[in-house]
């Protein structure tokens, strides 16, 4: 495996991976590996369009051909902003 040394790290960058590393449950520099492994994966990530995304989406439900999706009338919607 290889190793890579960050210089300069500011305090207040630092403390705030100490805090979320000890939310994880794990190391400081477990998080800083995952944090470094999930920022990489995003640029493999193949390129696909609008509609694929939306297909992908929906993959889960097992839907058939021309099966349509039930929609939610009478669902009140909240805003997430508000408490």
């Amino acid at each position: 495996m290889a190793q890579i040394i960050v210089r300069d790290v500011d305090d207040d960058v630092k403390e705030r991976l100490r805090r979320r590393a000890a939310q994880h449950g794990q190391s400081m520099e477990a998080e800083v590996r995952d944090i470094l492994r999930n920022a990489v994966k995003r640029d493999h990530a193949p390129d696909r369009g609008l509609g694929t995304e939306i297909v992908a989406l929906f993959a889960d439900l097992h839907l058939k051909k021309d099966e349509k999706i039930k929609e939610l009338h009478g669902f009140k919607l909240r805003n997430p902003f508000t408490k």
